[in-house]
């Protein structure tokens, strides 16, 4: 058998399987190469054309095989199989003590999309709701002048950061706290980014099981998604500096926030997810909104 095969084979069976995507891949042909690639040892840049007739031995084409199995039967995310994600091309270590990482906060970082709200003066960071720490990790990288805090309330979900924080080395530069919302995070913070839990109760209840496997903590945001937020956008004025700014997730519940904050304004960023995904807020917005 060669690696064309294979990856054919292995397609097949998980695009039989009728499993949900959305960790990092998001059809069944880009979550078998992924899995192949990983048991076969090889880097998930490789060139598969390039290497199409390469011969796959028996052992390895087995051990490709008890990977698909363990997809199909489990329901888990490949991330979780793997304990390996990527985000914005960089490698993040990822178990089942935190969500797979797949924050579009992310890419407005990486692209640029937050500068214009920051400046010299944007030196303290927290990424809120930290999970594996990726975003930190992110912002760290991108703006190398800043210090930046990750907390999350999940003492488990922290031991994942920080070995996220060590393998980029930058422990120099996050520091990594357990907090309740903004509770052990009192600031000031020149910009604060959170991706919380926000799926609704309905939804929590229809979503498949690759997001059931996922910590619960870490998506349910109650009946209408917006049980954290609120406690988030009420104490979030006096944790910002006088030019701060936040940056907010919220997913597919721009609904359920508009009918929660009908008072807010907030700029909405564009992600290749639209434009009702990310919002941003400055301190003087959240001042205004509860005046």
């Amino acid at each position: 058998m060669n690696l064309q095969e294979l990856l054919a084979q292995a397609e097949s069976r998980l695009a039989a399987a009728n499993l949900a995507y959305g960790h990092g891949t998001t059809n069944a042909r880009d979550e078998a190469a992924w899995l192949v690639l990983c048991r076969l040892g090889l880097p998930l840049d490789t060139e598969l054309d390039a290497h199409a007739t390469d011969a796959v031995s028996p052992d390895a084409a087995a051990a490709v095989n008890a990977l698909i199995d363990r997809r199909i039967t489990t329901r888990e995310p490949a991330a979780y199989l793997t304990q390996e994600a990527w985000l914005q091309g960089v490698p993040f270590h990822v178990d089942r003590r935190t969500i797979v990482p797949r924050s579009f906060i992310a890419e407005l970082i990486a692209n640029g999309g937050i500068d214009p709200w920051l400046s010299d003066t944007t030196v303290r960071v927290l990424d809120l709701c930290t999970g594996n720490g990726s975003l930190a990790v992110l912002a760290a990288m991108a703006w190398p002048e800043v210090r930046v805090t990750g907390a999350d309330l999940s003492r488990e979900a922290l031991q994942v950061a920080r070995i996220n924080v060590d393998k980029h080395g930058l422990a120099d530069r996050i520091t990594l706290i357990e907090s309740d919302g903004l509770a052990a995070c009192p600031g000031p913070w020149d910009l604060i980014l959170c991706n919380p839990p926000y799926v609704n109760n309905r939804s929590m209840a229809e979503l498949p099981p690759e997001f059931r496997a996922e910590p619960a903590l870490a998506l349910a945001g109650g009946a209408d998604g917006m049980d954290f937020i609120r406690a988030f956008l009420r104490d979030a004025p006096a944790q910002l500096a006088p030019q701060g700014v936040l940056v907010l997730e919220i997913g597919h519940e721009r609904a359920y926030f508009d009918l929660a904050f009908p008072r807010v304004s907030p700029v909405w960023l564009s992600t290749s997810a639209g434009d009702d995904q990310v919002l941003l807020l400055t301190r003087d917005d959240l001042l205004e909104a509860s005046a």
